[in-house]
């Protein structure tokens, strides 16, 4: 068995560690590396968004601060949402549990989405009312 995998991998993930904890204290993002982000995503007035490790965020994403993306409950810990491309997210909204948005949906503010919203849609309230734009 080979050990210098494992001497690399210390010192990196000491790193990570260091520079994810960097972020999420001076920028108030917190973004694992596990969660998959498309190109040209817009974090628009960082502060106060977290992202879960199993969340999609599609390409060409508008998010703006307070923002959660995240998981029901603990049971099911692969839960997390599945946004489309062009999705636009408010300030303050909430996406909770295995739900998908689709393409060129908008998320208003401080909504909190506990369903699915269809392509093109806006979802709105608290919960998330859907309504056609």
């Amino acid at each position: 068995m080979d050990i210098r995998p494992k001497l690399l991998r210390a010192p990196l993930s000491i790193f990570y560690r260091l520079l994810f904890r960097y972020v999420r204290n001076r920028y108030g993002i917190e973004l694992p590396y596990s969660a998959q982000i498309g190109r040209r995503v817009v974090i628009e007035h960082q502060s106060g968004i977290v992202v879960h490790g199993a969340t999609v965020i599609g390409d060409d994403c508008t998010v703006r601060q307070n923002c959660t993306f995240g998981i029901k409950n603990k049971s099911d810990a692969t839960a997390a949402p599945i946004l489309g491309d062009r999705v636009d997210v408010g300030a303050g909204a909430v996406v909770l549990g295995r739900v998908r948005i689709g393409d060129d949906a908008v998320i208003g503010a401080n909504a909190v989405v506990l369903i699915d919203v269809p392509a093109g849609a806006l979802a709105v309230g608290v919960p998330a009312a859907i309504k056609r734009r």
